[in-house]
């Protein structure tokens, strides 16, 4: 391998390896890294981009090109041109994504993910997000630390709705229609690890006064009640749009 090659393989291993670690880094000093994972799982992240870059700068004590003289006896010799050529291109293309996929990281101001987003994951189908706070709510009706997520689990698992009328709520979130019927509802996408598998979360609002437009952010007063159908619903008192919070995840 010439040392042109060597270089370029270099680069697209210990060089990628490195930015993504720096950029992980730099997400975690000024507090944006939770726009990508769950806070709960930052520590993990952190610690394995620090190897990464300690492994990085120990793989400069390897001279330029000795990784490749690996099984040089039995690979090469045997290997067709055609076989060569397409693996290179292979490895340039992938490369190429590599080094596209970091810079956007590295260049891109920091971004939670959007709305629209949000309305593109909705199955239809509310996610079970509730676990030991949705039975503590049964048994105490503790609802201060519960969040849109929490309240979908309650709305689509409730076995008496009559356990939870007349709760009043406060939360925050986005506008959405729902795909059943159109109606407003409050949405909140959230996250189990990171954001590729975030999930959206919505309660449905009902007298909610026009002026809220798909994907406003606001904050919701209401009270919990049941539908004709006897659905959960949250009736609104009062309705404030808002900037998009620092933190625009639940988890």
């Amino acid at each position: 391998m010439s040392p042109a090659s060597s270089l370029v393989t270099r680069l697209l291993g210990v060089g990628v390896a490195a930015a993504i670690a720096v950029a992980t880094i730099v997400l975690a000093v000024t507090g944006n890294l939770a726009l990508y994972i769950n806070p709960d799982g930052a520590w993990f992240a952190i610690a394995m981009a620090v190897l990464a870059l300690v492994g990085c700068v120990a793989s400069f004590a390897i001279p330029l090109g000795r990784e490749a003289e690996h099984d040089h006896d039995h690979g090469d010799a045997t290997q067709k041109p055609g076989r060569r050529i397409a693996g290179t291109v292979a490895a340039a293309v992938g490369g190429t994504i590599a080094v596209v996929v970091v810079a956007a990281a590295l260049v891109l101001p920091p971004a939670s993910l959007s709305a629209q987003t949000a309305m593109d994951r909705d199955l239809g189908v509310t996610p079970l997000f509730g676990g030991d706070d949705v039975i503590a709510l049964a048994t105490t009706g503790d609802t201060a630390t519960f969040g849109v997520g929490d309240w979908a689990s309650v709305f689509a698992t409730a076995p008496d709705s009559r356990l939870y009328e007349g709760t009043t709520v406060t939360l925050t979130g986005f506008v959405t229609p729902s795909k059943a019927d159109g109606a407003m509802q409050l949405t909140r996408l959230v996250v189990t690890h990171c954001v590729i598998d975030a999930q959206p979360a919505s309660i449905p609002l009902v007298e909610l006064a026009s002026g809220p437009e798909t994907g406003q952010w606001v904050s919701v007063d209401g009270i919990v009640e049941a539908n004709a159908n006897g659905d959960l619903v949250v009736r609104t008192t009062s309705v404030t749009p808002i900037d998009e919070p620092a933190d625009p995840y639940e988890y």
